[in-house]
């Protein structure tokens, strides 16, 4: 199949992606709604369950090399600080320690962060990068570090973003606190003139906590050298991304950088960019000559490894009596940390529903704090939390219910671009979702519930993007056993892509499952495929591996009819078989075929399509929860969700369910649970561990029902499917948080939902 280049665009965890990408000059007609597949979109078992469940499963963190050595970061004892000296003499003297790295003697790689290397003789947070000591073991390496020796310069710090914003704060860099030294802003219509014409306005500020992603397997890495070629195993949600900034980092050519991740323990956007620990374990390994496992521990994951930003939101809208959105504004300022990120959260009041006038001004903030970094949804989930609560407010105030008032503000089109959706069906989840939890009947005036518990339901809408695009490729090597190989340099982060990309090799070549072998995450002998991060994995390597599968089934055709001496037209494929239409005894074989042709292996690279032009590609959806509320402790206790989304074609409906359980019981936890807490006086973090960072545990899970109002979206790709694992999160704490005000008829504003919040909140009703 012929193949053009284009320029291609699409959103991921980071914003907008342009990039130039090969993709097929001719569409394959796509699986619409109503398309009968046989096994996509069926509950098929993971093809790495058991490797998984029995211990098998070799993830970064398990891997041991020949001769492998150890690695362990110093880190920052301290807030903000300079480095006046660091005496390192006594750690190099002892038994098994074979190198320590520091800012005196590591080469000088400006680092993507902003900052000006590796180490620096500035630490900005608790936790920055002060050393690394390689030994023979772990717990060598671990004893040198308390051996080094570090006197700090201590320097004023400053971990409140309000008070970090203020001229006389401390600047956690030279340049300032705030990033980019402006907002972000954006701006439609006349939003001071909406306001004058609604009848009805209001407004209020809501806030959303630092949460941790704290992932299963942490972060770690393992370098080694052979000659000139690097090769690393690293946890990682992009290893062509890894890769380049390795290869920039050291100087050298990224065709000499190999990296792989078969599994992973998780990520949720932490491990989307390389991280010092994978650059450093290189340089270690090529100075010692030996291999080097760098893992980080529990407490470097809460300090080091990323976290989602914070958020302060002033809201307001004004509406017409009748629910007409007129006007919407926000100011917002987000904790990024101690190095350059961003804290925008506006993306779901500018998208979610149809107004005229809306402005945003958001502040991404320094403080002397760990760096945040994407977070599943980024900026949607603090944004619809905040927005969509004060949808709710804005009913309330109205008169209306807050489902009407959402489908009054319907819109077709993209409020900002113009554009239409491919698809939108986001009032079928309305219809749908509320019937399942019983809106109608369940529904009461807020706060009219008394005694001791007390039960309310809510909902919250969802947009986010999710359509994924080019470059991805996928190579499949169908063998003359007629069992097939399928490359795509993408990763499997636990949800699932090692079976749908099977399956799907299966549905267009028909055969079956166990003789289908799927490699990932190998930037060597994978064809490349981007990073697996903003719900991009299947909608943008699918269309790439059906691509492969016709294009060897069309060559299995045009070989079975010059065997056959007949027409292509007149061959017809089934199960893994080619028979003449109008003489069906005239059978052959994939293996014949093969065969046939003196072959062992055929080969065919498949390319994803390019997104369809003058479109919005958005997935939407909407979450009901019900809770109960105890009111002498102030437990919030989550009953059910009910999620009902438009997410095109589902591939396979056991790792869907999988996906939005995850997200709902994390989204659930950020509405209740989760949140780093800072000891203001000493810029220290309290939380390091997850005994005393709340994470949740199957008590904590509610009921949760899914519904799937999309069959299909047949124009953005030959899949027709868009991406889940993050409208699963998104409209979550929003939900709980319009269930609880239902309980109570009192607004909680600020994340977690925690007891002494609610208890607080009735003391001050009373």
């Amino acid at each position: 199949m012929a193949h053009k280049i284009v320029k291609s665009r699409y959103f991921g965890d980071e914003g907008l992606i342009e990039t130039m990408a090969e993709v097929p000059a001719d569409k394959l007609k796509a699986w619409g709604p109503g398309t009968e597949l046989k096994i996509v979109g069926k509950p098929v078992s993971r093809l790495d369950g058991y490797e998984k469940v029995s211990g098998r499963a070799v993830f970064t963190f398990d891997v041991i090399l020949p001769r492998m050595t150890y690695a362990k970061m110093l880190r920052a004892s301290v807030p903000h600080a300079r480095i006046k000296n660091i005496d390192t003499s006594k750690a190099d003297d002892l038994p098994g320690v074979l190198k320590i790295l520091t800012f005196k003697n590591c080469p000088k790689i400006p680092w993507h962060w902003g900052t000006t290397a590796l180490f620096d003789e500035e630490v900005r947070y608790e936790g920055d990068e002060v050393a690394c000591v390689v030994a023979e073991t772990g717990q060598i390496a671990e004893e040198a570090l308390g051996l080094i020796n570090v006197q700090y310069e201590t320097l004023p710090f400053v971990t409140d973003p309000e008070l970090a914003m203020k001229t006389d704060a401390p600047k956690v860099h030279g340049w300032g606190n705030i990033i980019d030294e402006k907002p972000s802003v954006y701006s439609r219509g006349d939003v001071e003139k909406g306001f004058r014409e609604s009848d009805v306005t209001f407004e209020d500020t809501y806030s959303t906590q630092i949460v941790v992603h704290n992932p299963t397997e942490p972060h770690c890495s393992v370098a080694a050298w052979e000659n000139d070629k690097l090769t690393v195993w690293d946890s990682t949600q992009a290893v062509f991304a890894v890769r380049d900034t390795i290869a920039k980092s050291l100087s050298m050519p990224a065709s000499k950088v190999r990296v792989i991740k078969k599994y992973m323990g998780g990520g949720f956007g932490a491990k989307l960019e390389a991280g010092k620990y994978s650059v450093i374990a290189a340089i270690l390994s090529k100075e010692i000559g030996r291999p080097v496992r760098i893992a980080l521990d529990r407490k470097e994951m809460n300090l080091s490894a990323g976290n989602r930003p914070d958020s302060v939101q002033k809201l307001k809208a004004g509406a017409r009596k009748d629910g007409t959105l007129m006007a919407l504004s926000q100011s917002s300022y987000g904790n990024v940390g101690a190095y350059p990120n961003g804290a925008d959260c506006s993306t779901p009041l500018r998208t979610l529903y149809k107004c005229p006038n809306v402005q945003t001004e958001e502040y991404s903030v320094l403080t002397n704090l760990g760096r945040s970094r994407a977070y599943r949804a980024p900026g949607h989930v603090q944004g619809t939390f905040a927005f969509e609560s004060l949808m709710d407010d804005l009913a309330e105030k109205l008169g209306m219910d807050p489902m009407e008032l959402r489908k009054k503000n319907y819109t077709e089109v993209d409020p900002e671009s113009g554009r239409p959706y491919t698809s939108k069906r986001i009032l079928d989840a309305y219809l749908q979702g509320a019937k399942a939890i019983g809106w109608n009947e369940k529904r009461k005036p807020a706060g009219s519930e008394k005694g001791r518990f007390r039960r309310g339901i809510g909902m919250a809408s969802q947009i986010w993007w999710g359509g994924g695009g080019p470059p991805a490729y996928c190579t499949i090597k169908l063998n003359q056993d007629a069992s097939a190989h399928v490359l795509a340099g993408t990763q499997d982060l636990g949800t699932g892509t090692y079976t749908y990309l099977a399956q799907i090799t299966s549905e267009v070549l028909e055969i079956p499952l166990e003789k289908i072998q799927v490699t990932l995450g190998d930037t060597e002998t994978c064809p490349y495929c981007g990073l697996s991060g903003g719900s991009l994995t299947a909608p943008s390597v699918s269309p790439a591996v059906r691509d492969a599968a016709e294009q060897m089934k069309m060559k299995l055709i045009s070989a079975a009819s010059a065997i056959l001496e007949t027409a292509e037209s007149n061959i017809k494929y089934s199960e893994g078989k080619m028979s003449k239409l109008d003489d069906p005894a005239k059978t052959i074989t994939i293996s014949e075929v093969i065969g046939e042709m003196h072959e062992r292996v055929l080969v065919t690279t498949g390319a994803r399509e390019a997104n369809p032009e003058g479109y919005e590609i958005n997935s939407f959806g909407a979450q009901f929860a019900e809770v109960e509320v105890d009111t002498w402790t102030g437990k919030v206790r989550v009953i059910k969700i009910v999620a009902a989304h438009d997410i095109g074609r589902v591939l396979n409906h056991k790792t869907l369910l999988n996906q939005f359980h995850g997200g709902i019981i994390q989204g659930a936890a950020y509405a209740l649970l989760e949140e780093r807490v800072v000891d203001e006086y000493t810029g220290k973090v309290l939380t390091t561990n997850i005994h005393d960072y709340k994470l949740p545990t199957v008590q904590d899970t509610p009921e949760i029902e899914l519904i799937v109002v999309s069959e299909s979206d047949p124009l953005i790709s030959n899949t027709g499917v868009k991406g889940i694992g993050e409208p699963a999160i998104i409209p979550t704490a929003g939900a709980i948080a319009n269930a609880v005000y239902n309980a109570l008829g009192i607004r909680i504003k600020s994340l977690p939902i925690t007891p002494d919040k609610v208890l607080m909140a009735l003391s001050e009703k009373i």
